[in-house]
């Protein structure tokens, strides 16, 4: 039985602000994400239903991780414990540990949603990251906040396509 998931609200169709644009898309599938999850099973959210072995668990946890290691780590230069947390191995799916609850990946996911939030606002689109990976690359190598948020808005959209895949798999909804 398929059955629909009602839409997350996109930005409005006058906005001309690059800036607003972003940060509203972003915003827009962060919450299309976690429409996409809430409401599953947490068998469903740790299966996979695919040869690579992700779990819909994994991908969410996955992008809490992308937020942290892009914002934090990356453009504010932030020391990060564990900017790769969703990987056990780094040849395998994304990790899910057996203890960690969608409750718990949703509260990490909302953190770094808020803690991404704080840094846009206090930054320009032209600013340079600070750092990638932990180290100063030259200035040529540094990536823009601009640059970022629309690579971040990319991997959002890619992976909210995924989770429709799975959703729908998983039990039957489908919708943005």
């Amino acid at each position: 039985m398929v059955y629909k998931i009602e839409p997350a609200a996109e930005p409005p169709v006058t906005l001309t602000s690059p800036y607003d644009l972003l940060t509203g898309y972003l915003d827009f599938y962060r919450e299309t994400v976690l429409r996409k999850l809430e409401g599953m099973s947490d068998a469903e959210l740790r299966n996979s239903r695919i040869p690579t072995g992700w779990s819909p668990l994994g991908l969410f946890k996955h992008l809490a991780c992308v937020e942290l290691r892009w914002m934090q780590w990356g453009f504010k230069g932030e020391h990060v414990e564990e900017p790769w947390a969703e990987f056990k191995n780094r040849s395998g799916p994304w990790h899910v540990e057996p203890r960690e609850t969608f409750a718990d990946v949703k509260e990490f996911f909302q953190e770094q949603c808020a803690r991404s939030r704080a840094i846009v606002a206090a930054a320009r689109l032209e600013d340079q990251a600070a750092s990638l990976g932990g180290k100063v690359p030259a200035d040529e190598d540094r990536p823009t906040l601009i640059w970022i948020l629309f690579h971040l808005l990319q991997e959002y959209a890619r992976h909210v396509g995924h989770l429709d895949i799975a959703r729908e798999l998983a039990d039957g909804a489908v919708g943005e």
